[in-house]
């Protein structure tokens, strides 16, 4: 498909099925009219949309750079949809999340990538450390991978606590060009020698139309809520901004991680 005509199919949330009670979003695995199973990501839940619109953005890059994620989809939540829900905390989860959610395929049988077991080849660890740099993800530590093995493969989960700037806007032009200090915290930091080489190739991965058309897969009714922005259409450029001058800067987080990986290997 071109870059520029990125689209996520829609389905239709049909069950719910169990929660996951991990962290404090409270994702669930729900079943579609399509009959597939996903973990489903709440607009009611923590960080509302906001992280919604992180795992699109951070999903969607990963993807685009060849990194494997599951399949991302708009899943639509009814009215209806919670009122046999017994449990009154997912119930009153479920009224706050009626209408256009996110969710991601369920990687049924998978399991969390254990790093002290699993070995990770220094390219893919690098492709991993840099995407995170450029996505200010402080959610892929030892504590907390955010990594499935599926198949023998491994498989990215749960961008929806990266581009922590959107929290407040505040400085977010001088944020964009900044390092990321926290990838110091990082589980692959250590196995990740090959920064140089994943910088130059993900920056002819990432053009400005790429970034444009992931940009573009963010909902409408997501945007718009922010008082610095006058239209919606600002708000949205205001992500595609902030990703292409990070893009044009990698070399200052690319160096800052490498000075972090020195300073513990």
């Amino acid at each position: 498909m071109d870059e520029d005509q990125l689209q996520l199919r829609t389905v239709q949330v049909t069950r719910y099925v169990t929660p996951l009670r991990e962290g404090g979003s409270m994702p669930a695995i729900t079943e579609a009219d399509d009959g597939f199973l996903y973990v489903l990501k709440f607009r009611g839940a923590g960080q509302g949309v906001k992280a919604l619109i992180a795992e699109i953005i951070g999903g969607e890059i990963a993807r685009a750079l060849g990194l494997r994620v599951p399949e991302l989809v708009y899943a639509q939540l009814d009215e209806a949809f919670g009122r046999t829900e017994p449990d009154e905390e997912i119930q009153d989860l479920l009224r706050a999340s009626e209408g256009l959610n996110l969710a991601l395929h369920y990687l049924s049988g998978s399991i969390t990538f254990d790093p002290t077991v699993a070995v990770i080849d220094a390219l893919t660890a690098s492709q991993i450390v840099w995407l995170d740099c450029l996505l200010t993800n402080v959610d892929r530590t030892a504590r907390n991978t955010n990594m499935l093995l599926w198949h023998r493969e491994l498989w990215l989960i749960d961008h929806g606590a990266s581009l922590y700037f959107h929290h407040s806007w505040d400085d977010w032009q001088e944020k964009a060009i900044a390092p990321f200090s926290l990838i110091k915290n990082h589980v692959l930091l250590p196995q990740a020698t090959e920064l140089d080489v994943v910088d130059k190739a993900f920056r002819a991965i990432l053009t400005e139309a790429r970034i444009r058309a992931i940009v573009q897969l963010i909902p409408e009714s997501w945007l718009g809520t922010e008082t610095i922005f006058q239209t919606v259409d600002e708000h949205r450029n205001a992500y595609a901004q902030f990703l292409n001058a990070r893009i044009g800067h990698s070399s200052t987080f690319v160096k800052a991680a490498q000075h972090a990986r020195e300073a513990i290997v």
